[in-house]
C-alpha cells in the first residue's frame, strides 16, 4: 500500500473505528497472531508426519521421481513452517524496541509466503500419495485439482475481495 492508502486507512480507522494507530497496530498484530495459530498447527502436523515417511517399511518402493517429489514437499513444508513461525521469534527480538509497525508488516509478508509455500506442500502430498497408492498419471491430476483448490479457495476469493473493495467514506 502506498503512502496514500496508508493515510486513508489510518483516517479511516480514527474516524470509524475511534482508534490510534498503536491500538491498531496492536489489534492487526493480535489478528495475525490468531490466524497462525490456526495455520501452525496445520503445517507443523504436516512437517511431522512428512518427517516419519522414510522410517516406514515401505518407503524405498517410492519411485525415483517420487523420492524427488517426497523431498521437494518436505522442503516446502519445513519452509512454511520456518515462514509461519518466524513472526513469533520475530518479535522475541523486536520486543520493547517500539517496532510493531514493522513487526506486523514482516509478520503479514512471512504469513503469506507461507500459507502459499504450504500449499505447494500440500499439492505436493496429494501427488505423492496418489502417485504411490495409484499412479503417476492419477497423482498429476489429483495434484492439478489440488492445486486448482488452493487457488479458487484462497488466492481467487482474495484477489476478488482486494479488486471489490473500496475504502469507505
Amino acid at each position: 500500500m502506498n503512502d496514500v492508502g496508508t493515510r486513508d486507512d489510518a483516517e479511516w480507522n480514527r474516524r470509524v473505528r475511534n482508534e490510534t494507530e498503536t491500538q491498531r497496530l496492536d489489534r492487526n498484530w493480535n489478528n495475525l497472531l490468531q490466524e497462525l495459530r490456526v495455520v501452525q498447527t496445520g503445517v507443523q502436523v504436516l512437517t511431522g508426519f512428512l518427517l516419519t515417511l522414510p522410517f516406514q517399511g515401505r518407503f524405498e518402493e517410492l519411485s525415483d521421481a517420487q523420492e524427488v517429489i517426497y523431498l521437494v514437499t518436505v522442503a516446502c513444508s519445513a519452509t512454511a513452517t520456518m515462514m509461519l513461525v518466524a513472526p513469533v521469534g520475530i518479535h522475541r527480538l523486536l520486543f520493547r524496541r517500539h517496532a510493531l509497525s514493522e513487526l506486523v508488516a514482516i509478520g503479514q509478508r512471512l504469513s503469506i509466503g507461507g500459507i502459499a509455500v504450504l500449499g505447494l506442500a500440500l499439492v505436493g502430498v496429494v501427488l505423492l500419495i496418489f502417485s504411490f497408492v495409484v499412479d503417476m498419471t492419477v497423482g498429476v491430476i489429483a495434484a492439478a485439482v489440488a492445486m486448482t483448490m488452493f487457488f479458487g479457495l484462497w488466492i481467487l476469493p482474495a484477489w476478488a475481495g482486494r479488486r471489490s473493495s473500496h475504502r469507505p467514506e
